[in-house]
C-alpha cells in the first residue's frame, strides 16, 4: 500500500512526535522512509524552544541520527537536506513532495502560530490542496507521539461517491495492519441542521422530520453496500448511522470504538478551501487526540 514515507522534521522534539507512527507504517508495509529537512533562510536561534538547524552538515548529523535511534534496522531510510535555504519553508516541502514521490506523508500538528496556524496558515492545506498524498497528522501529546499500534480506525462517510477513495484507502489499512475498520455515517437531525437547512426545518418540521429519516434508511443502504464490498476483501468491518452534527458523531464514535486513527477524505485545490473553512479537521483535531488521516480526493473533470 505504502512504499515511500515522508517524515518532515525540524529538529525538535516536537516534530518528532511524527516518528513512531511513521516506523510502524513502515514496518508493516515494508516501505521505504525518507526523512526531509528544508533549510530556512534568516532561521530564528531556536525552534519550539531547541537550537534550530541552520547548517546542511548539523541538519544531515541530525537525520542521520534519527535514523538510526527511531526506526528498526528492517526499514530503509533515506535521509535528505534541502541545502538551498527558502524564505517559504512550506513550498520546499510540497515541491519535494512533488520531486520525491512519497505516497504518505506523516508529521505532527505544530508550527509557529500552534494548531490553528498549521489547519489555516499553510501546512496541511497546502499539502492536501496541491497533492493527492495522504497526509497523517499526529498530536504530540497525543497516544501515537510515544507509541503506536492500529488496531481500530474509523472512517467517516457521507455516501458521496467522491469521497470513496477515503474509505478504500481506510481498508487497504485495516488490511494493511491486521485492524478492524468501523464506517460512521452521520445524518443530522431537525435541531442540528446547518444554518442553510435550520430555515425552512422550522418551518415544515414534520417533513424535515420525514426527510431525515428516509436519509437514514439510505444511509444504511449505502454502508451495507460498502460492508459487504469490504468484508468480500477480508475487511473487518462495520459500520453505523448516527444522528447529530458530523463532528460530534465523529469523535464520539471514535471515542466509543477506542480508535487509533481516523481516516477522512477530502477535497482538494478549491474544494479545500470549502473544507478547511468549516474547519472539520481542526475541530476533530480538538476534540480528540487520535491521529487523523487526511486523503485528498479530486471532483471529476479536476485538473
Amino acid at each position: 500500500m505504502f512504499t515511500n514515507i515522508m517524515v518532515p522534521l525540524d529538529g525538535s522534539r516536537l516534530a518528532e512526535a511524527a516518528l513512531p507512527a511513521a516506523a510502524y507504517l513502515a514496518a508493516a508495509a515494508g516501505a521505504t522512509v525518507t526523512l526531509l529537512h528544508v533549510l530556512e533562510q534568516h532561521p530564528p536561534a531556536a525552534v519550539h524552544g531547541e537550537r534550530h538547524l541552520a547548517r546542511a552538515d548539523e541538519a544531515e548529523a541530525y537525520l542521520a541520527d534519527v535514523a538510526q535511534r527511531a526506526f528498526p534496522p528492517g526499514v530503509p531510510v533515506n535521509c535528505h537536506v534541502h541545502t538551498a535555504a527558502m524564505t517559504d519553508v512550506v513550498r520546499g516541502l510540497t515541491e519535494h513532495i512533488a520531486e520525491l514521490a512519497p505516497d504518505l506523508v506523516v508529521m505532527c500538528t505544530h508550527g509557529r502560530g500552534g494548531l490553528r496556524a498549521l489547519l489555516y496558515g499553510s501546512i496541511a492545506q497546502r499539502v492536501v490542496a496541491e497533492s493527492s498524498v495522504p497526509l497523517l497528522l499526529i498530536r504530540p501529546a497525543g497516544p501515537a507521539a510515544a507509541g503506536w499500534a492500529c488496531r481500530h480506525i474509523l472512517a467517516p462517510f457521507d455516501g458521496d461517491p467522491a469521497h470513496a477513495r477515503g474509505v478504500e484507502t481506510a481498508g487497504e489499512l485495516a488490511l494493511l495492519c491486521r485492524a478492524e475498520l468501523h464506517l460512521v455515517f452521520a445524518v443530522p437531525t431537525v435541531g442540528t441542521l446547518g444554518a442553510g437547512q435550520a430555515a425552512p426545518s422550522r418551518l415544515l418540521p414534520t417533513a424535515s422530520r420525514t426527510l431525515l429519516d428516509l436519509a437514514s434508511r439510505e444511509a444504511r443502504a449505502c454502508l451495507d453496500g460498502w460492508l459487504q464490498r469490504l468484508q468480500a476483501r477480508g475487511v473487518t468491518a462495520t459500520g453505523e448511522v448516527r444522528r447529530g452534527r458530523p463532528v460530534r458523531v465523529i469523535v464520539r464514535a471514535a471515542a466509543a470504538r477506542q480508535a487509533d486513527l481516523i481516516v477522512l477524505a477530502t477535497h482538494g485545490k478549491a474544494g479545500s478551501r470549502a473544507f478547511w473553512a468549516e474547519s472539520m479537521a481542526q475541530q476533530i483535531l480538538h476534540h480528540t487526540p487520535q491521529p487523523l488521516l487526511l486523503v485528498p480526493v479530486r471532483a471529476a473533470g479536476a485538473v
